[in-house]
């Protein structure tokens, strides 16, 4: 199936970018220029490898998605969030439709639309249970103050 790869090819995009980033201390940049231009090397010269829809996309996936490594904040060492990111990111560009053809930056705006979504799912997680947390304090000081 077409599908498994480009997911693949996104999630370590992202991650393993991120990873060589922060990790090996070779900064954004460098890091997703470098593994770019690996996979983009990798399949120019071996373009039989895996079928031409594969053989086309995987490298586009791939940069796309070490644009999500590259804008992750230093702090954020969530790798779980990075790959979700990568997924997402795939699942955008598998769906896309003839909306980004021919517009400029459109693996970076694909990219930015993944990570956001991402980071306001984290966060709106994270807030929710936050929520909850000051929710059973606060029906824990209640119920407390009812025994007496």
């Amino acid at each position: 199936m077409n599908i498994i790869p480009i997911i693949l090819a996104s999630i370590l995009g992202a991650t393993v970018t991120f990873y060589v980033s922060e990790q090996l201390k070779q900064g954004p940049v460098r890091a997703s220029a470098l593994l770019s231009f690996i996979i983009g090397l990798f399949f120019y010269c071996f373009p039989n490898v895996l079928n031409v829809y594969l053989t086309k996309n995987i490298p586009l996936v791939f940069i796309g998605a070490s644009f999500i490594g590259m804008a992750s904040p230093k702090g954020k060492n969530n790798y779980l969030l990075l790959a979700f990111s990568g997924l997402l990111f795939s699942i955008v560009y598998i769906n896309k439709s003839s909306f980004f053809k021919g517009y400029g930056g459109a693996l970076g705006t694909l990219a930015f639309i993944a990570l956001i979504t991402t980071l306001f799912f984290a966060h709106l997680l994270n807030h929710r249970s936050k929520m909850l947390y000051k929710f059973k304090l606060i029906r824990k000081k209640i119920f407390k103050k009812n025994d007496n």
